[in-house]
């Protein structure tokens, strides 16, 4: 089981740069940045954690791009993989994206994964033209787009929220057929049929509660799907906990992310050697 680092990055936290190269150092398998475009101002939709419009702080306002992020990560580091909790491809054009993430992963020897979700920030995705109640088929429909043109020599698709003809897009991914998916979301059977469809693995929420039960409904739902191996699944969690760590292990989780607060990179960086040491890398 790998260890992985989560930052939510915002315009006042810590440099994101300096704090992967930390990670990297303390021996870190991954750094994972989350996305949004914007936050309006006027909502209807619910936060997942406080269950009402009202946000738990404002580095929801604040959220640097991403792939940005990922792309000054990059060019500092040497191994770190260069990951999204969440990112939230609805919110692109699926073509642009594409090029974006096949540019990234190409110029770092395949170091990209792709943690993708639904969006629950539904009155954001109106902003960008998706209706709230297809949100899952328009996702669906983008990542075949974009994995035609990470893996086509004359890639073409046809859906009802994404078409293009045949066409040339270059540079492909350095992993093939696709850059790793994980899809971020609750733990239902919904997410897992959805996921064992169109994605690779799991990403649990922060409220996910116990997994025994949910892992295995999705490695059963993986099996019945006819698809081969089994899902990567990522666990957020909060204290390093020997005990629930070696439970996770035996469940099959494949990789646990640990977040920090928004201190000083000095700090930052003592914290995660201190993490690191804890978890024995």
């Amino acid at each position: 089981m790998k260890y992985g680092i989560v930052q939510f990055t915002s315009d006042t936290g810590p440099s994101p740069l300096q704090a992967a190269r930390a990670a990297e150092r303390a021996g870190f398998h991954s750094f994972w940045v989350p996305e949004h475009t914007h936050i309006p101002v006027a909502r209807e939709a619910a936060h997942p954690g406080t269950g009402t419009s009202e946000l738990p702080d404002d580095k929801y306002l604040r959220t640097l791009d991403p792939w940005v992020v990922l792309s000054m990560i990059a060019a500092g580091t040497e191994r770190i993989r260069l990951s999204t909790a969440v990112a939230l491809p609805v919110e692109h054009d699926p073509i642009a994206l594409a090029k974006t993430i096949a540019t990234l992963d190409h110029l770092t020897g395949g170091r990209v994964t792709l943690g993708a979700g639904f969006g629950w920030n539904t009155d954001e995705l109106v902003h960008h033209g998706v209706p709230p109640q297809r949100r899952r088929t328009v996702l669906r429909e983008y990542l075949e787009a974009m994995q035609a043109l990470w893996s086509q020599q004359e890639a073409s698709y046809q859906g009802e929220h994404v078409s293009f003809g045949p066409s040339w897009a270059f540079p492909k991914p350095a992993q093939q057929p696709r850059v790793p998916v994980l899809i971020g979301a609750g733990g239902t059977e919904r997410t897992f049929d959805w996921i064992a469809r169109s994605a690779d693995g799991w990403i649990t929420t922060p409220t996910e509660g116990a997994l025994d039960d949910k892992v295995a409904l999705l490695h059963q739902t993986w099996r019945e799907a006819g698809r081969d191996g089994a899902p990567q699944i990522v666990a957020l969690a909060g204290k390093p906990d020997p005990e629930l760590l070696a439970r996770w292990a035996e469940l099959g989780v494949t990789e646990v992310l640990f977040g920090f607060q928004h201190k000083p990179a000095d700090e930052v960086e003592s914290f995660l050697v201190r993490l690191a040491g804890k978890l024995g890398i």
